[in-house]
């Protein structure tokens, strides 16, 4: 009985053993397979990296001319917006050399004018000079119309000789003069004049280095890596501090280069940052491949063709661009770390853009609306000083720029336009 009862739990047992084994082959079978299909299927399309970070532009904050910074208006980790005053130098300077511009232009306008007026005087005096010169004439005339009857004298006639000579030259000095004088304002207008244009320029240079005295922000964004302090004098150039537009980021993946047989241009992207986890998934796609290795580019690039090289499989950067409403939900600063996972199904892109990318520009017309408004300065200057006695039309004239007649102007010719410009509000310091 007892050996009975041993032959069947031995029996029992490899039976046992027999099913666990087959379970075990069996799955061993299910899981093979199926990674086999997930492999078929997907595996072998995806290409994954935790080499990834995010990158953007870095606005560096400089001032544009020599100055002592007197306020800084924006700190660290602040939001400021494009136009916002960063930081403020000491106006005193440039406002007293654009004073000094400015008094020049109205001078120089007021010279100009006078040209113009000379130019009426001048004809006036030829006009009044050819009566003279026809007066002396016919004095001769008549004299020597007398001549031999002794009525008239011969000295007389002489004199009267003499006057003729006297007004014929008179009559050519005053036609040079005025010849000379239209050399002056031929083929041009006040406002336009040589002189005008120059002292006008002057008067821009110097507006637009005391408007440089406010340093504002180009683009909207946030403010690192500030430097500045109040009564640091600066130049030119100087580093003040940054601004990150994060709006404007995009990711930076570090693919080893056995990764990127199969990645071309615009395959899509799915990426996680280290700081949101896995549940937020952010969607991208590839924009483009570097020119060159990260160690190419490096502050020390490797010397390959050395006798102790040793070869290092070297990763290329890839830009990957991501969708701008996952983005604003979820924002990213720069320098953060990203697990990027690229599908290479779908490879019909190409592995180099032939052709500019569209995409949005990065600009800026915070210093565009500089120009314009000094501008509209030296216009207000002009056409402050074209007036005559109507002090009404002169205040007019300085509040904003406009279509100047002959009759206002006096004696300036009538084809004087200034263009109209945006107007400006004052730069706001404080």
């Amino acid at each position: 009985m007892n050996e009975e009862k041993k032959e069947i739990t031995v029996t029992t047992k490899a039976g046992k053993r027999k099913l666990w084994i087959g379970a075990l082959s069996a799955l061993f079978v299910t899981a093979g397979v199926s990674y086999g299909i997930y492999w078929a299927a997907y595996g072998r399309y995806s290409v994954e990296t935790d080499n990834a970070y995010v990158s953007g532009n870095i606005v560096q904050i400089t001032p544009q001319t020599v100055g002592t910074v007197v306020s800084v208006q924006a700190n660290d980790t602040d939001f400021v917006k494009a136009g916002s005053p960063l930081v403020l130098l000491d106006e005193a300077d440039a406002k007293v050399s654009l004073e000094q511009a400015e008094a020049q232009l109205a001078q120089t306008v007021r010279e100009v004018r006078a040209l113009y007026s000379n130019d009426g005087s001048l004809t006036a005096i030829i006009a009044q000079r050819e009566a003279d010169l026809k007066r002396a004439s016919l004095d001769l005339e008549r004299r020597k119309a007398l001549e031999g009857t002794g009525a008239v004298a011969s000295e007389e006639i002489e004199h009267a000789r003499q006057a003729l000579n006297i007004a014929t030259a008179a009559l050519t000095s005053a036609r040079e003069q005025q010849r000379s004088n239209h050399v002056l304002i031929d083929r041009t207008t006040v406002a336009g004049h040589p002189n005008v244009q120059r002292a006008a320029a002057k008067v821009r240079e110097e507006y637009l280095a005391w408007r440089r005295s406010t340093i504002p922000a180009p683009v909207s964004g946030y403010i690192a890596k500030r430097n500045v302090q109040v009564g640091q004098r600066v130049k030119a150039g100087d580093p003040l501090m940054a601004l990150v537009p994060l709006e404007q980021v995009w990711i930076e993946a570090n693919f080893k280069e056995v990764q990127l047989r199969q990645m071309r241009i615009g395959q899509p992207v799915q990426l996680h940052s280290d700081i949101f986890g896995k549940h937020v998934v952010y969607h991208g796609g590839v924009a483009g491949f570097s020119a060159g290795t990260g160690s190419a580019f490096s502050l020390l690039p490797a010397q390959n063709a050395t006798g102790n090289w040793i070869k290092v499989v070297q990763r290329l950067p890839v830009r990957i661009e991501l969708d701008p409403k996952e983005l604003a939900d979820h924002p990213l600063q720069i320098g953060l770390s990203m697990v990027a996972e690229v599908n290479v199904r779908n490879q019909a892109g190409a592995r180099l853009s032939n052709v500019s990318r569209k995409i949005a520009p990065t600009e800026t017309e915070v210093f565009a609306s500089w120009a314009h408004a000094a501008e509209q300065h030296v216009n207000n200057l002009i056409a402050a000083n074209l007036g005559g006695p109507d002090k009404t039309r002169a205040k007019t004239a300085r509040a904003a720029t406009s279509t100047l007649t002959a009759k206002e102007m006096g004696a300036a010719p009538p084809d004087i336009m200034f263009p109209a410009h945006k107007a400006y509000p004052k730069v706001a310091r404080h």
